[in-house]
């Protein structure tokens, strides 16, 4: 996580909110300073007040985005600051959420980290998972949700639908990508893809490539599960049109906290 705001006080709060031993907490008290960062290591997550020193936030959201060495970040915008119709326009495009500094936005700060950061939930201390349970009931964003679950092990196909089913989705399977291309046809509603990689006829890697070929299909959330955790995995399954990446033996709670941010 990389807090970017210029008063301490302030920033070492939220370092103590969020943090639990889990997440590595980075601080930057400027916006050149957050950008040297942002350029020399990978975050999950930022977290983004708008009251900088030497940038605007406005101008600091739109040099990350416009910069293609910069890989996309999930930026939550908090602040205290009362926006313009322009200035809310560029966050909205820019950003994943805007918190304003007041009631409750403690919880929804602790809420919106624990999704993009893909915190398990009951890992949480007790008071951060009440944090959020009062916020709002984190399952309903798998109501009525239909899942493709693209795998040629049909022990793994089942095994994930039993548990998805319980939470409420609705799940459809192919045993190899290019069924699964049919499925997506065939189910245009389907909402997220759990893609494995190396199966028969037609692998992961392709059938992503030829999925994102497909105007309908450029910002369906797909997640690929790997058979094992290699060095570069991520970056050739991103490349090839991945969303998501996720190493098998697959882990459920760190499944459903990723499928909940891509759903979200």
């Amino acid at each position: 996580l990389l807090i970017v705001e210029d008063d301490d006080v302030q920033r070492k709060s939220m370092t103590d909110l969020i943090g639990n031993g889990d997440v590595e907490t980075t601080e930057a008290g400027s916006g050149e300073e957050a950008l040297d960062l942002i350029r020399s290591r990978a975050f999950d997550c930022i977290i983004l007040d708008l009251g900088l020193p030497d940038v605007t936030g406005v101008e600091f959201l739109t040099r990350i985005k416009e910069d293609d060495t910069i890989p996309n970040v999930p930026i939550i915008v908090y602040t205290g600051k009362e926006l313009t119709r322009e200035e809310e326009a560029v966050i909205n495009e820019y950003a994943e959420k805007i918190i304003v500094k007041g009631a409750r936005s403690a919880e929804r700060l602790v809420d919106e980290t624990t999704l993009f950061l893909h915190r398990v939930e009951s890992a949480l201390p007790e008071e951060k998972r009440q944090m959020i349970r009062v916020l709002h009931d984190r399952e309903s964003v798998f109501s009525d949700k239909t899942v493709l679950v693209v795998d040629d092990d049909m022990r793994n196909v089942f095994a994930i639908t039993n548990v998805l089913e319980t939470k409420g989705l609705n799940v459809v399977a192919a045993p190899d990508g290019k069924k699964g291309m049919a499925a997506l046809e065939k189910y245009p509603d389907i909402n997220l893809v759990l893609m494995d990689i190396m199966m028969p006829e037609m692998d992961g890697y392709e059938a992503m490539r030829r999925i994102r070929e497909k105007q309908a299909f450029q910002k369906l959330p797909i997640i690929a599960l790997t058979a094992k955790a290699m060095k570069g995995d991520r970056k050739k399954c991103i490349e090839a049109g991945a969303s998501d990446y996720l190493a098998k033996p697959v882990n459920m709670d760190k499944l459903l906290s990723m499928m909940r941010v891509w759903l979200y």
